[in-house]
């Protein structure tokens, strides 16, 4: 079996057409900064175990900075919410198939538009309001990750182990440099914002992880979040290592990414 056979046996497993189309992926995931990051695995691995995909990706204008520097992503695609603006382009891309993380309005929009394959995260909402409003743990013990790794089951891609990825824009690194002597070393970084109050990780236990820790630590927030930081670093200020120090960063610049 020569070069060409191998390759169009291969390609048939995605089913592939006869012209030997190689497979078109849209990956959908509007928001926010740490569920997009928790989807680089997907990328990872589809992009790796099987090479020949083309992989496109939607999200939103506001977090375009957290993929446009991905090597992996071969066009991303960002909306200002409506769709509007993206949906005729999408629709002459001819995608084979849509990997929907989000599994939202909006993604079940462009699906229906789209009218190709696609493969949607379980979002297990009653699962997780019952955990929230009720305190009733019915979730599955299984790592977000994994749960997004799920959809991608048909094309035989499984979950490397190797983390996540972000691909920060050229010389971002230069800020690690900015921070203290103190930090030069290794640190600790503590995102203490987040979108909704039910995300956040109470100030309390915060206080007790870094007292716990042995690293110096960077506290990332938004200006929402610089009175808390403020208490929580009154609080730790002589009861933790010497070293510890906290910084305030904003959550949605690629600085507050990098570090």
């Amino acid at each position: 079996m020569g070069v060409d056979d191998l390759h169009a046996a291969n390609l048939t497993k995605f089913e592939a057409s006869k012209s030997l189309k190689l497979p078109k992926f849209l990956i959908l995931r509007f928001s926010s900064i740490g569920d997009i990051v928790l989807t680089s695995p997907v990328i990872r691995c589809l992009k790796e175990q099987v090479p020949e995909a083309e992989i496109h990706y939607l999200t939103k204008k506001s977090y375009a900075s957290v993929l446009m520097h991905h090597p992996q992503i071969d066009k991303l695609w960002t909306t200002d919410g409506t769709l509007d603006d993206v949906m005729d382009s999408l629709q002459a891309e001819k995608f084979d198939y849509i990997i929907d993380l989000h599994n939202n309005l909006r993604s079940i929009k462009i699906k229906r538009k789209l009218k190709v394959k696609s493969f949607s995260f379980r979002k297990l909402n009653i699962q997780k309001w019952m955990l929230v409003n009720l305190h009733i743990n019915k979730m599955p013990p299984i790592h977000i990750v994994d749960r997004y790794m799920e959809t991608l089951q048909k094309f035989k891609v499984k979950n490397d182990q190797k983390g996540l990825d972000f691909y920060s824009e050229p010389g971002a690194e230069n800020v690690l440099s900015k921070l203290p002597a103190t930090h030069q070393h290794g640190f600790v970084a503590i995102a203490i914002g987040a979108q909704h109050t039910t995300k956040m990780m109470p100030s309390d236990k915060i206080i007790r992880v870094i007292k716990a820790l042995k690293y110096p630590v960077v506290l990332l927030g938004g200006k929402e979040d610089k009175i808390r930081s403020k208490q929580i670093e009154m609080v730790c200020h002589g009861k933790c290592l010497e070293c510890l120090r906290t910084i305030i960063a904003r959550r949605i610049c690629t600085n507050c990414k990098s570090i």
